[in-house]
């Protein structure tokens, strides 16, 4: 089963200082996992990980990674900016972008980042912008749908995302050319994969390409970024990704494909998000409301604003009513919000022990795309981030919004003085 990181009494105590709801993050457990990561990794020389700063944006979760080797991972100005102020340097940040503004290249180049190109026609707009740097990235696109044994785990064809091969073997010419000397490829087939054989079988793919690639252009290619895409089990008592198995399956196609072919001092570049932090934070919420209608409802102080992920996909999170994890799970109830959306729920028909006003409920694996996906529908306020510490203590490394953040940017706040104070 999943255990919260927080006993009962534990909650409580932040709650005098932190009401709920808040997301709380495992500095212990971020901290094990990496070096997990880095230990997988290691028969490769160059191996590096870049953070899915998308998933976690925060400052403190990036010094803490930062201090286990791993660089990040950027989309977006603002995030190459979160990133320059945490001190990432050149060689610590790729910029991985699509439909990507100039003022976003323009600061990646400034930065010295690996830039990761999405699209052909991006080679002309990047060299009138700012010129091609020496070493360049470029994302693959193969089509199709993506089958590991036969088992369909995405379609990379309806994905807007990547060039095709051909374009790839036109555009490490035409980036030769124009004065690229380094070349990465990377690419991302499938999102949360729960199966040690995605890796693996993606490396294959791109290693074969990397050998095509160096064939055909001449290309002297470096890296290898196996993006994203390894995920968590969100359900319990369902087996975990193994990341020993995983880099293993991985050294394996390295030897067998790009040894032999005189690549085998290329770097493995990985950009997790999900399985970095999505187990190593919660959602601590308190039961405000029930409803008896023709269902029984909980209602909490959380909502899909803080937590998008069930609304929006349907998605499964575990959930845990603090002080009553050894009771029976007897009691039927949608675990609902406070949003003018029906959707706005995170379990239906979950079977729970009974909840009374007052329980406080522990949402489970919301470390990555929890947070960060929230936003201020019905103008709700985004909630704090606290961090538990290794040494047990509890750090607030974001405060919750008030009124006056969400009036701020309002250009008549004379009317709105006595709120945004």
């Amino acid at each position: 089963m999943k255990k919260p990181m927080l006993t009962k009494e534990k909650a409580q105590e932040i709650i005098k200082t932190y009401p709920t709801p808040f997301h709380i993050y495992d500095e212990k457990g971020i901290r094990e996992n990496a070096r997990d990561l880095y230990k997988a990794f290691s028969w490769n020389k160059g191996f590096k990980e870049f953070f899915a700063v998308k998933a976690t944006p925060n400052p403190y979760i990036l010094k803490i990674l930062q201090e286990e080797g791993c660089g990040v991972d950027c989309s977006s100005l603002t995030e190459l900016m979160m990133s320059e102020c945490c001190d990432f340097g050149k060689g610590d940040i790729m910029f991985s972008s699509n439909v990507t503004p100039r003022e976003d290249f323009l600061k990646a180049k400034e930065l010295g980042a690996y830039i990761n190109l999405d699209d052909f026609t991006h080679i002309e707009y990047l060299d009138k912008l700012c010129g091609i740097p020496e070493t360049i990235f470029c994302r693959y696109n193969p089509g199709g749908d993506f089958a590991i044994e036969s088992q369909i785990m995405d379609t990379p064809g309806d994905a807007k995302y990547g060039f095709t091969k051909e374009q790839l073997i036109e555009g490490f010419r035409i980036l030769k050319e124009k004065g690229a000397k380094r070349f990465g490829i990377h690419a991302f087939l499938a999102s949360n994969t729960v199966s040690n054989e995605y890796y693996p079988a993606l490396a294959r793919i791109l290693f074969e390409l990397a050998v095509e690639l160096k064939e055909k252009t001449g290309a002297d290619i470096k890296f290898i970024n196996l993006s994203g895409g390894v995920g968590i089990s969100y359900v319990p008592d369902k087996p975990q990704n193994d990341i020993f198995a995983i880099g293993e399956g991985v050294h394996k196609a390295f030897d067998e494909i790009l040894v032999p072919n005189g690549m085998g001092d290329v770097a493995i570049f990985t950009e997790l998000g999900r399985y970095m932090l999505a187990p190593y934070g919660q959602l601590i919420t308190t039961c405000t409301h029930q409803k008896h209608i023709y269902k029984e409802y909980i209602g909490c102080d959380a909502c899909a604003c803080n937590l998008m992920r069930p609304a929006m996909y349907g998605a499964y999170h575990h959930i845990t009513v603090l002080g009553k994890e050894n009771s029976p799970c007897d009691h039927k109830y949608d675990v609902t919000g406070g949003l003018c959306e029906n959707n706005d729920k995170f379990a239906i028909d979950r079977m729970l022990p009974e909840i009374e006003i007052g329980d406080i409920l522990c949402i489970h694996d919301t470390g990555a795309h929890g947070f960060s996906m929230g936003y201020n529908y019905n103008g709700k306020l985004r909630s704090a981030e606290l961090l538990l510490k290794e040494d047990g203590d509890v750090q607030l490394i974001r405060r919750a919004e008030t009124p006056a953040d969400y009036f701020a940017t309002f250009d008549f706040t004379h009317i709105l003085d006595k709120y945004s104070k």
